[in-house]
């Protein structure tokens, strides 16, 4: 008797969804608190903690539903052998053009148009309910509805230009790839990454945003000279016009080799009066630099891709699985989406431990940022930033533990007193 892939995934899922609103459960009684945590009594204002609450708890009534209706689609679509179902009809449809339906490369894309159809008129509503009510309720929204769709038609644009050369090309080495499949896959993402990592900022980003060079004044100097003090090879220091969508503030950094850019949100400059607040938080991201993170994550996800791709052509012709998820074909795609849903235990777990190393590298930046000199500087933009975005400021440790990339701010400011009192 065949081993009943399909019916453990979905049962997984539905386990994991259970697991997950129960920690959903236990933050949302956190977003209730009605004071705020004691390290943070007298460095948030009383104003700001209401208003961060009120948002918190939208947000999160939001998330119920949003993904209730998530887990009661996917598991319908595998369940009920929706995905073989669209293949095939993805197949005829080809056929009623006119094309050749055996061509596993058309009916790929044919297969790929209909899903990212179903997938914008699914989104649609939650999405425009999250952009246009709860981020404009709390005074976050600041793009009109054709701002909102334009940026929607440009990325369906941009998948189309841009995914059917990718998928062919997968399909290919799949074909062709032989013994050593896992690692032309593995080369072709790697290459791939690398491309995009290039041409986003320069060709793709600018497509929706407004990038221009941070003006001549303190502010300026002041990043140039930290950078210039850490050999740091900044070449650009730009500034976006994210006020135009949203006044949420960040600020980050990228490029290759001897080619760095560090961009900041022109919301950012707004927020923080204090020049020594935003260098801070540019300290901070250098530190990341400095200390090598984004090189070892990037090695991370080099590793985990290539152990995927792996996995992937141990079961990749396994007709077993594809029968129980109703396919009597063996697809390349369809064989990516099943392997992916048969590990999704092993990606939780690696997800997990990738969070517990980025809060990690976040203590460290920030200990690297506070033997600069800027201690006082990042405690106070982190608050800034803290209020400013409405951050959640009571969190319940389980949830925190398993979601954040980045520790709460309770934590990360308590790591930067204890380093003050061992200076001591």
């Amino acid at each position: 008797m065949a081993f009943p892939y399909l019916e453990a995934v979905v049962g997984f899922m539905i386990l994991m969804y259970i697991f997950e609103s129960y920690l959903d459960v236990r933050q949302h009684a956190a977003h209730k608190l009605p004071t705020l945590p004691k390290p943070l009594v007298g460095v948030i204002s009383q104003e700001k903690f209401e208003k961060s609450r009120a948002y918190s708890l939208d947000k999160s009534y939001f998330h119920f539903i949003h993904e209730f209706v998530t887990i009661l689609m996917d598991s319908s679509i595998l369940y009920f052998r929706i995905l073989p179902w669209f293949w095939k009809r993805s197949g005829e449809f080809l056929v009623y053009l006119g094309l050749n339906a055996e061509n596993e490369i058309f009916h790929t894309l044919s297969f790929l148009a209909g899903v990212m159809v179903w997938s914008q008129i699914t989104d649609l509503p939650f999405s425009l309910y999250s952009t246009f009510v709860i981020e404009a309720r709390h005074g976050f929204n600041k793009q009109t509805v054709w701002l909102y769709f334009r940026d929607m038609i440009k990325g369906i644009a941009l998948s189309i230009v841009i995914g059917p050369p990718i998928v062919a090309a997968i399909i290919v080495i799949v074909q062709k790839g032989g013994p050593y499949l896992a690692i032309y896959l593995w080369g072709f993402m790697l290459i791939l990454s690398l491309v995009m990592m290039t041409i986003y900022p320069v060709l793709i980003a600018p497509l929706f945003n407004k990038f221009t060079p941070l003006p001549q004044g303190e502010l300026r100097v002041k990043i140039e000279n930290l950078a210039s003090s850490l050999k740091f090879p900044l070449k650009k220091l730009f500034v976006v016009d994210g006020s135009t969508r949203s006044s949420h503030s960040n600020a980050y950094m990228y490029g290759f080799f001897k080619n760095k850019r560090i961009v900041l949100y022109d919301t950012l400059i707004q927020q923080c009066k204090n020049d020594e607040e935003i260098v801070a938080v540019i300290a901070h991201e250098l530190g990341h630099w400095k200390l090598n993170h984004t090189m070892y994550s990037f090695i991370a996800v080099q590793i985990l891709t290539f152990l995927q791709f792996g996995g992937y052509t141990l079961v990749r012709n396994s007709k077993d699985l594809f029968q129980s998820f109703g396919f009597d074909t063996q697809p390349v795609l369809i064989g990516l989406i099943i392997f992916q849903h048969t590990v999704i235990p092993l990606q939780h777990l690696v997800s997990f431990g990738l969070n517990l190393v980025s809060r990690a590298f976040e203590f460290q930046a920030d200990a690297f940022a506070k033997k600069l000199g800027y201690a006082a500087p990042l405690r106070a933009g982190l608050v800034k930033l803290q209020e400013e975005n409405l951050s959640a400021m009571n969190t319940d440790p389980w949830y925190s533990a398993y979601h954040y990339s980045h520790p709460p701010l309770v934590e990360r400011l308590a790591a930067i007193d204890e380093s003050d009192k061992k200076t001591e």
